[in-house]
């Protein structure tokens, strides 16, 4: 399998990625006034940064570990160790393509080189996607509509409406494509004897695609049905990790506040921190850059001052994200210099 990646859209939405996360602290810090420095020190000390590093190492592990059982109850057996280095490569390509889109072509691709199928390593990645999003898209229109901060935000009275319409289209979407896949199957036969018909692909070569498209969504069915008559204990520990991974994803602007020594109702920040990410599933920015910190600067905005807000802000997007794709640059660059693994 060759990985679909091209270097000149890479960079592009990279470089999109760096100048939307910087526009809203841009904003925010024309209003200091020179505080900022004063504000950052304040989280350099040693009772935060062991804090830090222990959530970092949760957020991480249990990352690792969602995928990993997954895998187990899909029947596919992976030592543990190679469960880091996806983590990394998901966050770096997460967060340079539109909706995400890179991490799980990149993470199936890596997967497929380990000796797993096309078809399981692609179902293993939806199950482990669908597992996360039934966990922030059942609440979160709930969450955003009783959260008294909510109710009243343009998040709620203009948008929620239409945030509720599209997370039952994306619900619906992967339920259809786990539950009837055969209808995928024929839409994608289609699409390549249309191809053919206009001359854009050969006879032999439509046969060939259709045969692997075939071969692999079939390999994906018989794995997602596998994931549920798989061990027990693997899917339960599937769910189990998925949700401490969410709990330390949404409790890092709570580390934040504590550093600062600002007070901290750690309820409240986890619902608002599932609406936010619920909110940045739909961003079509690579990673939701500029969207994530402009919504989580409305959600928090009424919490703390412009100088915390812009700390919070940054402080939250570094530990969650920036920080995981500098460590996936040179992870990643190993990984595609490795040569294909002979077995899993």
């Amino acid at each position: 399998m060759t990985l679909p990646v091209n270097p000149f859209k890479i960079i592009g939405f990279a470089v999109l990625f760096v100048l939307l996360s910087a526009l809203v602290p841009v904003t925010i810090v024309k209003e200091l006034n020179g505080q900022f420095d004063l504000l950052w020190r304040e989280l350099f000390t040693p009772r935060f940064i062991v804090s830090a590093l222990a959530l970092l190492t949760v957020y991480y592990v249990s990352d690792g570990l969602r995928l990993w059982f997954t895998l187990r109850s899909l029947g596919q057996h992976q030592p543990l160790r190679t469960m880091l280095p996806l983590v990394f490569i998901n966050l770096l390509f997460s967060n340079i393509t539109p909706m995400a889109t890179g991490g799980g072509v990149v993470q199936v691709w890596y997967l497929h080189r380990r000796g797993i199928h096309i078809g399981a390593a692609t179902a293993a990645t939806t199950v482990r996607t669908l597992l996360s999003s039934l966990m922030i898209f059942l609440p979160a229109p709930v969450l955003l509509f009783s959260i008294d901060r909510l109710v009243d935000s343009p998040l709620a009275s203009q948008w929620g409406g239409w945030l509720g319409l599209f997370a039952v289209l994306y619900v619906a979407f992967f339920l259809l494509l786990l539950w009837r896949l055969r209808w995928f199957i024929h839409a994608a036969t289609a699409v390549l004897a249309l191809a053919h018909r206009l001359h854009l692909i050969g006879e032999s070569r439509q046969r060939r695609w259709r045969f692997r498209l075939r071969r692999e969504m079939i390999r994906f069915g018989y794995s997602f049905q596998a994931f549920f008559k798989g061990n027990l204990a693997d899917l339960v520990l599937a769910l189990v990790s998925t949700a401490i991974f969410l709990t330390s994803l949404f409790s890092f602007p709570a580390l934040l506040l504590w550093g600062m020594g600002s007070p901290v109702d750690y309820p409240l920040i986890l619902a608002l921190m599932l609406v936010n990410t619920f909110i940045m599933y739909f961003a079509p920015t690579p990673g939701a850059a500029g969207i994530a910190e402009g919504v989580f600067a409305v959600i928090f905005t009424s919490l703390l001052e412009s100088g915390d807000l812009l700390l919070l802000v940054l402080g939250w997007r570094f530990l969650t994200v920036h920080l995981g794709m500098l460590i996936g640059v040179p992870v990643s660059i190993y990984a595609f210099a490795r040569r294909k693994d002979s077995h899993g």
